[in-house]
């Protein structure tokens, strides 16, 4: 793409950037004006829609397609999936055993319980891993009676950062390699050691920035043994999610998406489970979070159809030529504080057809492609709307809050922010280390 091509500001990318930004700002203050996120989103959306309709780069049949309906049907599945297991009781059994292991150390359960995250991350999206773990998370801190946001805020940044490493944990990361032809055993190979360095980074970090909250001895402990509701049921949850896992990790192989594998578990759990009644798993699914994620596709939806992540996008090109190490580092930051800002699936879909056009004029992109597939991961740790992750989280918070009857319970902007953010900053840093002393490496066709 050379300068007789970029893409000039207009009209409808101003607007659609306007519309954008107060959106975001409502959604990051509503601790201050005290309409709720789904409020203010539902609002963006709507008036992103007219207006981008009246500057005609916006109409309602692009609004439906701007959003992923993948991620929708999964969260809801998996919600419903979760539910039904929690009221077999095993939650509350694995939770007394993980927290007779730790015996009140802290840190050694959030380093338990963030490995597990992770783990399971490698094989499953993020979204899916926080859905199981939140829930259980919720019910350790609760026995163990300490503060839940180490904890939850672990399980997502973890989940979010251990993601990065596959093909299947993040799904930019299927985009990428779907554009780039990249299979899943050479994603792992470039992606796997950066990430695990940038994961224990992570974790360690988290140490220090929880340190009042870890440093305090649990109160509570696990002597008591608590039996199973259903056991029973509860087996036949674990056999159903083993078979999710096998159907996640082949599911580009049988041509099935996500929301699929998880409407399937879902459909063959609600069989089993004879004794419960489907509507009474359907009132544990949060339709307001389901309404934000598409109130905030919808918002996205006009940035990206206004070309506006197109125009600013384009900007890092001129380094290509110039400091090819230096353009994917840049590529790397501003693909994060974007991931940060808005959502890194819209970000990654702008980028992919840039850095197609820089291939086909000979130039060697292959680091382009870990730099975009790094930047989007880690920089989703920086606010708490930069992944879907992130966001499951932060509602699971605000249900214990009101649960508990405390509000310090529940996870805000500020709060996320304030831990978040100089995660994703140490991650970055790690990987722009990582990536500057082996950059022949990754620079290494694909």
């Amino acid at each position: 793409m050379d300068s007789t091509h970029l893409i000039e500001m207009n009209q409808g990318m101003m607007v659609s950037g306007i519309i954008l930004a107060l959106s975001f700002i409502g959604i990051f203050t509503e601790t201050i004006h005290g309409f709720s996120r789904v409020k203010v989103a539902m609002l963006g959306a709507l008036v992103m829609l007219v207006v981008g309709q009246s500057y005609g780069f916006y109409n309602p049949e692009q609004a439906f397609e701007a959003v992923d309906w993948n991620v929708v049907f999964l969260l809801a599945a998996m919600m419903s999936i979760v539910a039904i297991m929690i009221k077999t009781g095993g939650f509350e059994v694995l939770a007394t055993k993980i927290g007779q292991i730790a015996k009140g150390r802290q840190f050694l359960l959030l380093a338990m319980l963030g490995t597990a995250v992770t783990v399971i991350s490698l094989l499953l999206d993020n979204v899916t891993t926080v859905v199981i773990f939140g829930p259980l998370i919720v019910l350790i801190c609760q026995k163990m009676k300490v503060n839940a946001i180490p904890y939850l805020m672990a399980a997502a940044l973890l989940s979010d950062t251990g993601g990065v490493a596959t093909l299947v944990g993040d799904p930019p990361n299927l985009m990428i390699g779907s554009a780039a032809n990249i299979a899943f055993t050479p994603f792992v190979e470039k992606m796997g050691l950066i990430v695990l360095v940038a994961w224990l980074g992570t974790l360690f970090f988290l140490r220090v920035l929880f340190k009042t909250d870890l440093d305090k001895k649990a109160e509570g402990t696990f002597t008591d043994v608590i039996p199973y509701k259903d056991k029973s049921l509860w087996n036949k949850s674990l056999m159903v999610l083993a078979l999710m896992v096998v159907l996640f990790v082949i599911h580009n192989q049988i041509h099935w998406e996500p929301w699929m594998v998880a409407v399937v578990g879902l459909i063959i759990l609600s069989l089993l489970a004879k004794s419960l009644e489907f509507e009474e798993v359907m009132h544990e699914v949060e339709i307001p979070l389901l309404m934000f994620f598409i109130a905030l596709f919808m918002i996205v939806g006009g940035v990206e159809n206004s070309e506006f992540l197109q125009y600013l996008g384009q900007f890092i090109i001129p380094f290509v030529k110039e400091d090819f190490l230096l353009a994917c580092i840049v590529l790397m930051w501003v693909a994060a504080i974007m991931s940060a800002a808005i959502d890194n699936i819209p970000f990654t879909a702008a980028m992919i057809p840039i850095i197609l056009s820089l291939e086909a004029q000979g130039i060697n992109v292959a680091a382009l492609w870990w730099c975009l597939a790094l930047g989007v991961g880690m920089g989703g740790n920086g606010t708490h709307i930069g992944s879907t992750a992130n966001v499951y989280i932060v509602t699971v918070s605000e249900r214990l809050a009101r649960q508990e009857g405390n509000p310090d319970l529940a996870i805000t902007p500020l709060t996320w922010a304030k831990k978040g953010l100089p995660v994703m900053i140490l991650t970055l840093l790690i990987c722009t280390a990582i990536m500057y002393l082996f950059f022949d490496y990754y620079s290494a066709p694909i």
